[in-house]
């Protein structure tokens, strides 16, 4: 995907470190909502009173019925009548995220278009696409980041595998003939998967979806044998014995699956932490990034909410601008170096 000559490229070819300093880039990103957010406020914003006056538009960069979409679906639901205004969806899939992120970031900065980010579009793209059609840093005024998310490694019950070292010893006696599915070139799940392969010493096929939806769909059907889902998106199938567990990716086990261990605990160091959260375009004035923000928060602290999230093995967060601003600009530099560890790239 072409993005505009003038941008700045952060990726700067792969396999090699940002250039800029992690004090810097912080530095940079933290500033970007400020700036942006000085800038005169829109016609219906006044100091401390920002009111939506029209629905919503929630951008959901991924295929409907991913785990992002389900999240995304959650908290629209839970902040709509706290705002005033429906929350509408809107899947814009493609590009690993980035064709969805790019719509917001050109949308007009008043409150009425939000983009449900991950730490694809705004952790390891950047990294992973050598033309990006927008600044991570500039182009968008975070809002709040909204839950951590577990991605699970299952393979279909028809592989002669029942652990994660199994199935690296069926890997190994058959090189380049066993394939693992994604939700998309560049997504966390692609990159989860490469670092893996590269980690345990395996050759396997990329086999790339528009969605994790119907990857997943694939994957029960036996077109391909492992793949790294979110774990909302296979819990019921692994319940089911639909899909066999074989490993998390966090550096913890999850809660919901307690029984399935880390892949850390078969290749130690390995860890794959995923994200979520909303940004506006950069730009976007104070009081309505503010509000926004205040009902995400209260939003995340209901026990409806909470309980809903934790069904689907995610952990509510619900911080501020300038703390979700933080903590990209931080994680920014910890996904360049994992693609670089595992050698995906998504050109």
């Amino acid at each position: 995907m072409e993005g505009s000559g003038d941008r700045h490229d952060p990726r700067r070819g792969l396999g090699q470190r940002p250039s800029l300093s992690r004090r810097a880039l912080m530095a940079l990103f933290a500033a970007s909502p400020t700036t942006a957010l000085a800038q005169p406020s829109c016609r219906v914003c006044r100091e401390g009173d920002w009111v939506a006056q029209r629905p919503i538009r929630l951008v959901v960069p991924y295929a409907p019925g991913g785990s992002t979409d389900v999240t995304a679906r959650l908290l629209a639901e839970a902040i709509g009548v706290r705002l005033g205004q429906p929350i509408v969806i809107e899947n814009r899939a493609g590009a690993g995220g980035n064709i969805g992120a790019e719509v917001v970031a050109r949308s007009a900065p008043d409150g009425h278009a939000l983009v449900f980010t991950t730490s694809s579009t705004h952790g390891a793209n950047p990294a992973l696409y050598r033309r990006m059609p927008f600044d991570a840093m500039r182009d968008f005024a975070p809002v709040s980041q909204v839950a951590f998310v577990p991605n699970i490694f299952v393979v279909h019950p028809g592989v002669p595998a029942n652990t994660l070292a199994e199935f690296i010893a069926l890997a190994r006696a058959r090189p380049g003939a066993l394939n693992y599915g994604t939700s998309g070139p560049g997504t966390s799940q692609h990159l989860a998967a490469a670092l893996f392969a590269a980690r345990a010493g395996i050759v396997m096929q990329h086999v790339p979806y528009r969605g994790g939806a119907p990857a997943v769909t694939d994957l029960l059907g036996g077109k391909f044998e492992i793949m790294a889902s979110p774990l909302v998106e296979v819990i019921e199938h692994i319940r089911a014995g639909r899909l066999r567990p074989l490993a998390v990716t966090t550096a913890r086990r999850a809660a919901l699956v307690p029984d399935v261990p880390t892949v850390a605990e078969t290749l130690p160091g390995y860890e794959v932490a995923l994200w979520n959260g909303v940004l506006a375009p950069a730009g976007t004035p104070v009081d309505a990034v503010r509000r926004i923000a205040q009902e995400i928060q209260a939003a995340l602290r209901t026990p409806e909410l909470r309980e809903r999230l934790a069904q689907q093995g995610s952990e509510p967060v619900g911080s501020g601008p300038e703390e979700f601003a933080s903590f990209i600009a931080a994680e920014l530099p910890k996904w360049a170096e994992l693609v670089r560890i595992s050698g995906a790239s998504a050109d």
